[in-house]
């Protein structure tokens, strides 16, 4: 089951056939149409989104969220929660069910100062690798930002609880740029609360979040990360090669 906070609550569910139980509303994860909750299925966590109470008899608005499960019914990466069904459930309406994001958000982890040298690097990683699936799949979404990002409780993987809302016959240059920014705010915001300075990796953060900053694609921000870590490689190589030639040389002296 996800995290459960002090403001989480659980929510009474009437269901005479026992599908569904255990019902809790995940505030942290709200959207400005939608809450978001974690249910038992069959006795199975999952996690489910519906339209707000003064949305969900607005024809408009049940397009809206029946177009969201169109659009993102078929994404299948390691990195995104997937999408399973939409269903009417007691109390809440027609839902679209997901897997369940065992784990932490982002934000959580940014304001408990629980951030780690993994979770940077799972950022530059899988972060990157969702978010170059989404544009290979036109998907036209909502900014990534912490709130979005769950880090899961044991392994620490990445998973993206909302990626996309619209299905585009092609990305804009603009559309793709966003995503960019949207990664360098984020990696901005890590690298501000983490306990040790990280210079080469801030530069490449700026550079992402300005909007006349030199990366236009995934590709090209991820070849621009590789390089960092290309560089850190060679030089802890070349330190350990020195520190060998300095023993050899010291042993030969004896």
């Amino acid at each position: 089951m996800s995290y459960i906070s002090k403001e989480e609550k659980k929510i009474p569910i009437d269901d005479p056939s026992g599908k569904w139980s255990d019902l809790t509303l995940l505030p942290e994860w709200e959207e400005e149409f939608y809450d978001v909750y974690t249910v038992k299925k069959h006795g199975k966590w999952v996690m489910i989104k519906a339209l707000k109470k003064q949305y969900a008899d607005n024809p408009n608005y049940r397009d809206m969220i029946e177009k969201e499960f169109d659009t993102r019914y078929n994404l299948a990466h390691a990195n995104i929660v997937m999408i399973n069904d939409f269903e009417e459930i007691p109390g809440v309406g027609r839902a679209i069910v997901t897997d369940d994001a065992y784990g932490y958000s982002l934000r959580r982890l940014i304001d408990e100062k629980r951030l780690t040298p993994q979770i940077v690097h799972r950022l530059e990683t899988q972060l990157l690798d969702a978010m170059q699936y989404i544009q290979e799949n036109h998907i036209v979404h909502h900014p990534i930002t912490p709130e979005v990002i769950i880090f899961t409780e044991y392994t620490q993987n990445l998973k993206l609880i909302n990626v996309g809302y619209d299905h585009s016959s092609q990305l804009s240059v603009q559309d793709t740029k966003n995503d960019i920014q949207s990664f360098g705010k984020v990696m901005n915001e890590v690298l501000d609360n983490l306990p040790t300075s990280l210079p080469k990796l801030r530069r490449i953060a700026r550079k992402a979040e300005d909007p006349e900053g030199p990366y236009d694609t995934v590709a090209d921000l991820q070849l621009a990360l590789e390089r960092r870590r290309s560089s850190s490689i060679y030089i802890w190589l070349c330190c350990f090669i020195v520190v060998m030639l300095g023993l050899l040389i010291w042993l030969e002296l004896r």
